[in-house]
């Protein structure tokens, strides 16, 4: 182990990108928020298309299933394993520049926000048409319904209200969602009741019948599973699971003491030639200081293990991690798979008493080089100076980040804006 300390010679970066190539490289602009603004502008465009003949009610409903539909299938847990498999297939032969943007891939959420916004707004102008025709009464209830419950979830997502509202946020798009597809299959019916038509002959039953599995697969893999958790401190849990298979490196399991209000996703850590895996858990909002303070023996789990982002690793020759606190828990799976030549640069607040000699022990059994900074001792470093030392000393092709919202995007952004690859959470699921 290197023990970084205050009197480190000092680091000098690397000058920023020209001004033109530097804007690309804003939080504000980066491909979440990309493709985001794509899907609308598809979604533009096909109205300029329909614009000149006239767009019916009919049209407007059909767009915003269409919508709906991007917005809830990319979230899907398989869809989302297969996206990485994807684009991590490429080799380490291919340009940077490319590997770099296909690194980028987590960024997918931005579609389902910009299918989520499209979406509610095709729907309102269907409200808008069929209350002018007028349509029945029943289509215009479920209707109106539909719409206030969609402008509500955009409304509660936004950055601020999301972050203030955590929990409301995520009870209106569960149970919201919910209901919302229950008005849609209401709505559907009752209009074909109207037309005088077969469901099974309208395109939006199938889409509906499709939406609904989507929705469903992941309860009808529900189940309360037994866990044995170590406390090294007050500060952090590590929970351990022996339930089906073992997880791959890089995965996320989430877990809940009740399924139905809040779900929270940690990152698999499966030890080579054991069993089962881990999870660390630190003390960082009400939830997870509940659950330090009252171990439960047995938690709800759903779904299966989905991919994060430092899967992004193999798309690298050599990559270093920084990570800070709680953060080393994605990053351990994948120093641990040694899959990829890594660097580890850790800050952290006493090691080894807020985790535990066992995890450290691991830690610096697969990386004897790495880096780590005591916060109690030295404060808090500058993590882009130190991650820019581990990535040119160590010859690495990009840094992986993990730790809280701020100093990630700091990271990030303070070494894309100087031409590094540099990925990190993006807190958009």
């Amino acid at each position: 182990m290197t023990a970084v300390t205050a009197e480190r010679e000092e680091i000098v970066l690397p000058p920023l990108l020209p001004k033109l190539r530097r804007v690309f490289k804003h939080p504000k602009l980066m491909h979440h928020n990309r493709l985001a603004a794509g899907v609308v502008v598809i979604n533009l465009i096909v109205l300029g298309f329909a614009l000149p003949g006239g767009i019916t009610a009919e049209f407007a409903s059909q767009a915003a299933l269409a919508n709906f539909a991007l917005a809830i299938l990319i979230r899907r847990q398989r869809l989302i394993n297969l996206m990485f498999r994807v684009a991590t297939s490429a080799p380490v032969t291919w340009p940077l520049r490319v590997r770099w943007v296909l690194g980028k891939v987590y960024h997918f959420g931005g579609m389902h926000v910009g299918g989520a916004v499209s979406g509610t707004l095709w729907f309102g102008a269907f409200v808008g048409l069929s209350t002018a025709q007028p349509a029945p009464a029943t289509v215009l209830v479920l209707a109106y319904a539909l719409v206030a419950l969609f402008l509500g979830m955009v409304v509660l997502a936004t950055p601020r209200l999301r972050a203030k509202f955590h929990n409301s946020f995520e009870l209106m798009h569960r149970l919201g969602g919910w209901l919302s597809l229950i008005l849609l299959w209401g709505l559907t019916i009752a209009q074909t009741v109207h037309k005088g038509v077969s469901l099974f002959s309208v395109p939006e039953f199938w889409a509906l019948i499709v939406l609904t599995a989507a929705v469903a697969a992941p309860w009808t893999r529900l189940r309360k599973v037994d866990v044995d958790i170590e406390r090294p401190s007050s500060h952090v849990a590590i929970a351990r699971f022996t339930h089906g298979r073992k997880p791959f490196a890089g995965s996320s399991t989430a877990i809940s003491r009740s399924p139905l209000r809040e779900w929270h996703s940690f990152a698999n850590i499966p030890a080579p030639h054991e069993h089962g895996f881990r999870l660390t858990i630190s003390r960082a909002g009400d939830w997870t200081g509940r659950f330090i303070d009252d171990l439960p023996s047995r938690v709800w789990v759903k779904g299966i293990t989905t991919a994060g982002v430092a899967n992004i690793e193999t798309l690298f020759r050599r990559v270093v991690y920084i990570a800070t606190g709680s953060g080393i828990g994605p990053c351990l799976p994948h120093l641990l798979a040694q899959e990829v030549p890594a660097r580890l640069v850790w800050a952290t607040r006493d090691p080894r008493v807020t985790y535990g000699d066992g995890l450290v022990d691991e830690i610096l059994a697969v990386q004897p080089d790495a880096q780590i900074w005591d916060t109690g001792l030295h404060g808090k470093p500058d993590m882009v100076q130190l991650a820019y030392a581990a990535y040119r000393d160590f010859d690495a092709e990009a840094v992986i980040c993990i730790s809280n919202k701020k100093l990630t995007w700091k990271v990030v952004h303070g070494l894309e804006s100087r031409g590094i690859p540099a990925y990190g959470a993006i807190w958009d699921s």
